[in-house]
């Protein structure tokens, strides 16, 4: 008998212990319940519905955003309820629903704010909602990872509705129909001219204010070649001025790209300097990778000076295998009406005729050049196709010029000089020479400015042995075989 009331004793105790345990078991789970109907994942209560339908940690409010719009719970910024463990809401009976509390953190997680069919005990206190500013912890680009069980893969998280969409660059370049430009005042191609009056008219394709426009030269210089060499031609600027003017084509000494007088220059920043040289000597003004620019210097050096007096006498134009020189012919006395300019190609003679087109050309195969008169004498133009445009006259020292600056020259020498004006089509960001480094970008002169004659140095840097020769200790430009020249 003892021993069956020892074992009623324990049956009975266990009993009991099993029956609080259930009820204790019963409580905790509709506390869970509670938390997940409000703030979870809407009440997952059972192992069935461990995880709402919201595998994305969202619910029916498609960012996973709660009734304020924030996409937080009521209780924290971190969608954090009661249990201060992180893992509130709707956990059921195991451990598949740990996200469902997690509160929206501006990026869809945790929604399940819409209210639970679940309903447990009565809802906590409410607390006065977050600020609506929405937190920017995390970029848009990057949606946070959703804690899952090990069995499920991870959903793919919609972007936050307010990304901006993005859309493709526009554009930079012209239409595919339009030829290639490099945004040269020159680029421009002729067109018909007008039927009444023959005016010459262009179509340009700078990439500049001008693109695609058509400019039609002036009345009064209907041409860009007047028929008179001595009359204002028409000159057209397809670059941001857009416009068709009447100019001289004769060299301006105040102009940007000018050598003149003892020798002054105004190079490609608009800055004015002096550079003085040496009688008798060679100096490459402009030296780049296609083209070389030398200089011969002629002078006198009167009783007492330290040096000399120089003008530019001879000009010689170096690109391909080709060299056309300018130059000044030695004369005793001055008359405007005696040609004094000589030109030659490849070191032959030509003559530029003085009627009809008034002009020689040259076809290279690669370039054309062409040598045509500006004036009936002494004024002429070369042009090198894609690379350099000269303006070019003969002059000579008058008396008063000799008596204002006491050059002392010699009775039976006028001294006849050019003075000059280039415009380049194509130079490269490392060009060197007397005039060429002025074109460098950002570049800042050796020259003292605020003095009366701002000099320039170099001519120990830029001397050449002769007027042809493309060597010297910074020049850039080598001649190529003529086998390299043919295959380009």
């Amino acid at each position: 008998m003892g021993g069956r009331r020892w074992l009623w004793c324990i049956l009975v105790v266990s009993l009991l212990l099993f029956i609080s345990l259930e009820a204790a078991i019963a409580e905790g789970e509709g506390g869970k319940g509670n938390n997940g109907g409000d703030h979870g994942d809407g009440g997952k209560g059972s192992n069935d519905q461990g995880q709402n339908t919201n595998d994305q940690g969202q619910n029916n409010n498609d960012q996973g955003e709660n009734n304020n719009g924030q996409g937080q719970n009521h209780n924290n910024n971190n969608g954090n309820n009661n249990d201060h463990n992180g893992k509130n809401g709707g956990d059921g009976n195991d451990n598949s629903g740990k996200n469902g509390g997690q509160g929206s953190d501006n990026s869809g997680r945790g929604g399940g704010r819409n209210g639970d069919k679940n309903k447990g005990p009565p809802p906590p206190p409410s607390y006065p909602p977050p600020s609506l500013t929405p937190p920017s912890k995390l970029p848009p680009s990057q949606p946070p990872s959703l804690p899952l069980p090990p069995s499920q893969t991870p959903p793919s998280i919609p972007p936050p509705s307010n990304s901006p969409p993005s859309f493709p660059p526009p554009s930079q370049s012209p239409p595919s129909t339009s030829p290639p430009s490099t945004g040269d005042s020159t680029d421009y191609y002729e067109v018909s001219p007008t039927e009444r009056t023959g005016q010459e008219r262009f179509f340009c394709t700078a990439t500049s204010a001008c693109f695609w426009k058509i400019l039609t030269c002036p009345s009064e210089c209907p041409s860009r070649k007047p028929k008179d060499n001595k009359n204002k031609g028409c000159f057209v600027d397809c670059s941001s001025k857009c416009e068709a003017s009447c100019k001289w084509r004769k060299p301006q000494c105040d102009g940007f790209g000018s050598l003149c007088y003892d020798p002054r220059f105004v190079g490609g920043d608009g800055m004015m300097f002096y550079f003085h040289g040496s009688k008798g000597s060679d100096f490459a003004i402009v030296s780049d990778d296609d083209l070389q620019i030398n200089a011969h210097f002629i002078g006198t050096r009167p009783e007492g000076r330290t040096r000399d007096f120089t003008w530019v006498q001879a000009l010689s134009i170096m690109f391909d295998t080709h060299t056309l020189v300018l130059a000044a012919k030695r004369v005793s006395r001055w008359d405007d009406k005696v040609d004094a300019l000589i030109a030659k190609w490849d070191n032959e003679m030509i003559n530029i005729p003085t009627d009809g087109e008034a002009e020689w050309k040259i076809n290279t195969g690669n370039r054309v050049v062409v040598v045509e008169r500006t004036d009936d004498h002494n004024t002429f133009r070369a042009t090198v196709s894609g690379l350099v445009q000269v303006d070019v006259r003969v002059t000579p020292i008058g008396e008063q010029e000799n008596k204002v600056h006491n050059y002392q020259i010699p009775s039976d020498d006028a001294f006849a000089h050019l003075e000059t004006q280039f415009k380049f089509f194509k130079l490269s960001d490392s060009v060197e020479g007397v005039l060429g480094k002025s074109y460098q970008p950002g570049f800042v002169g050796p020259a003292k400015m605020g003095v009366a004659m701002p000099l320039m140095g170099g001519e120990d840097k830029y001397q050449t042995p002769s007027l042809t020769s493309p060597l010297c200790k910074l020049c850039r430009f080598q001649r190529p075989s003529i086998s390299m020249v043919t295959a380009i």
